[in-house]
């Protein structure tokens, strides 16, 4: 007998109809045929779930937002479309894009894959050590302008990142900025900040100000949420500070500092406005990560629509393996 019906059948022995609308289907019990209309299981559905009817309106923004532009780019990476086109004038082609990027026949998708995990991975150890080390001073330290201090870790936050790349590329003009200018004063010496051996580090420091404090004060709430019993009882047996750390502190705060690599290593991965302000993926290519990619194929200049949807697929997937995989460390951590 088919599950459903067995259920039908429970209920119906015990007389709940309202139960019995949300089943769905026909049921004979003593003999007699219960029929539940069409829309029964909707409106069962609705009755055991209420709060569907509430968040109905954010999951249809967010579905034509994000689910029906997804569906288009998977749709537009098989196909030749370009710039200008209509799309009925676009063929498909297959997985022709996606052998064009992993036969080698794009010569700058790999370094733009290679420099992106790059960026990724410094860019997210030197935030979580730095943030981390001034979240444990600020929690370990009381002090009358830490309010002030806080307030100036804030400010980096508020400033957009394409205002923050353009201040920093003025203070990084090799003959006029701020710090060439001291370097000349107290050392002697220029440094052209955005040449293609310095443009990458230049972009990582700039990325390392601005998102340092984000860490430093995620992780500096969670600290401050801490109970203090375990402590004490550390104290009481002799623990020295470093021992407390890793046996107390550290695995407190596992979840939080999960959830900061995750948001840190997400945002890294697909960063493109500063980079853009800064150098617009180059001097040449040196700076054009997958972001940059997917723009120079399909800017004005190109037009290659087909081909960057293609790569921004890359993208979408790689940054869905980075925080699949630690959602599912986060959570083996946990149990």
């Amino acid at each position: 007998m088919d599950g459903g019906v067995i259920v039908a059948k429970h209920y119906a022995e015990r007389s709940d109809p309202a139960i019995i609308w949300g089943l769905g289907g026909t049921y004979m019990a003593r003999k007699e045929k219960v029929s539940i209309p069409p829309g029964g299981c909707i409106r069962g559905y609705l009755k055991r779930n209420p709060q569907t009817k509430y968040v109905a309106p954010a999951l249809s923004i967010l579905f034509l937002l994000s689910i029906v532009p997804t569906f288009f780019l998977i749709l537009t990476s098989f196909t030749n479309y370009q710039l200008g086109w209509a799309f009925s004038r676009a063929k498909f082609v297959g997985i022709d894009n996606y052998i064009r990027l992993f036969s080698g026949r794009d010569p700058d998708f790999w370094h733009a894959v290679k420099i992106s995990l790059e960026f990724m991975t410094i860019a997210t150890t030197v935030d979580m050590i730095i943030g981390f080390l001034i979240a444990l001073m600020l929690n370990a330290y009381e002090f009358k302008l830490k309010p002030l201090v806080i307030g100036i870790m804030i400010i980096p936050l508020a400033i957009t990142p394409t205002i923050a790349g353009q201040m920093w590329k003025l203070m990084y003009n090799s003959e006029y900025g701020l710090i060439n200018y001291l370097l000349h004063g107290l050392f002697g010496i220029r440094v052209t900040w955005l040449s293609s051996d310095m443009a990458f580090w230049s972009i990582l420091f700039v990325d390392i100000w601005q998102f340092v404090p984000f860490v430093a004060l995620i992780l500096y709430a969670g600290l401050r949420s801490l109970p203090n019993e375990p402590y004490e009882s550390a104290m009481i047996d002799g623990a020295g500070r470093f021992r407390t750390l890793l046996s107390i502190t550290l695995p407190m705060m596992k979840k939080l500092i999960f959830l900061a690599i995750l948001l840190r290593s997400v945002d890294a991965l697909k960063l493109f406005d500063t980079v853009f302000v800064l150098t617009q993926g180059g001097p040449g290519n040196a700076t054009e990560f997958l972001s940059l990619h997917v723009y120079r194929l399909v800017n004005a200049q190109n037009g290659l629509i087909g081909r960057g949807a293609a790569v921004a697929m890359v993208l979408l997937v790689l940054v869905t393996i980075v925080s699949n995989v630690l959602i599912r460390l986060q959570r083996r951590e946990v149990d």
